[in-house]
């Protein structure tokens, strides 16, 4: 599958950065790109929806957490760990959400704090901060054809979500009492969708870094907000810009050296100040 791949880029894109052989870590980080970057589409417009930026970047300090605690334990792979840490501190945040009174904000500024305190800690304690400091930034260039099968699954299974859910996701939204009174479970819908964040969020941290991974899911959606007038547009509009974002990030870090996430980020914001200068200007 891989070598038809490789092939297939050969064939389309007779550049530099695709055409050597040498080069395979940059055809893999580009399917990567094709397959990550939707997905960041997708679940970045009902992040920017429901007002959870916030969220998606606690989740990223959860992550963290997950992979100290996998590493204390001495797990050869600690992103199990890590994922598994991720869904549970997703579900405390929402269900406490839900039943709590307290401010949304406030709620999840105790975990995240907690959360990257916990990681910091136990990393300390087992001298493994400058093992695991990689997943502050990530490395996009170091994904494998294993990483890429799994990447695959998520997208399926989040557009599978997607699929079975946008209505109801949407609807509770927009306005949680008047999805609860049609006979929505509000809490279900809530708890599915922010444990798809966490995974996505827990898988990607790798590749794009704890201190980026919250950019690039919010980024791509509030530049299409800013020049749609749809859902459907919506929708459509944060795909195709988070896919333009991460390969053009994607071929500038080759050519000017620079780390690949960041660089995928500067394309998004840039987006986004150019479809916010756009908006102000046709308004």
């Amino acid at each position: 599958m891989m070598e038809l791949w490789y092939a297939l880029v050969d064939w389309l894109l007779p550049f530099e950065w695709a055409d050597a052989d040498k080069l395979l870590f940059m055809k893999n980080a580009l399917l990567a790109v094709l397959l990550i970057s939707p997905i960041f589409g997708i679940l970045g417009t009902m992040i920017v929806n429901n007002r959870m930026a916030f969220f998606s970047d606690a989740l990223g300090h959860g992550a963290f957490t997950g992979i100290a605690i996998g590493s204390f334990l001495g797990f050869l792979m600690p992103l199990w760990a890590a994922i598994f840490f991720s869904i549970v501190f997703s579900l405390a945040i929402t269900v406490i959400k839900n039943k709590s009174r307290g401010s949304t904000d406030t709620i999840i500024g105790v975990f995240s704090s907690t959360a990257i305190a916990i990681g910091l800690v136990l990393m300390s304690l087992r001298s493994g901060m400058g093992k695991y400091s990689g997943y502050l930034v990530g490395d996009l260039l170091s994904i494998t054809p294993l990483d890429i099968l799994m990447l695959l699954g998520v997208l399926v299974a989040v557009i599978v979500l997607w699929l079975a859910l946008f209505n109801q996701m949407l609807l509770v939204s927009v306005n949680q009492s008047l999805a609860g009174s049609r006979g929505i479970d509000t809490l279900y819908i809530d708890i599915l969708f922010t444990t798809a964040i966490a995974v996505i969020v827990t898988v990607a941290i790798q590749w794009i870094g704890l201190l980026l991974i919250n950019s690039l899911l919010v980024l791509p959606a509030a530049a299409a907000r800013n020049i749609t007038i749809n859902i459907r547009q919506y929708h459509l509009a944060s795909i195709l810009i988070a896919i333009f974002s991460g390969i053009t990030g994607l071929i500038l870090s080759y050519y000017l050296d620079t780390s690949t996430g960041a660089t995928i980020v500067l394309v998004s914001a840039l987006c986004y100040f150019t479809t916010l200068t756009f908006k102000a200007r046709f308004a």
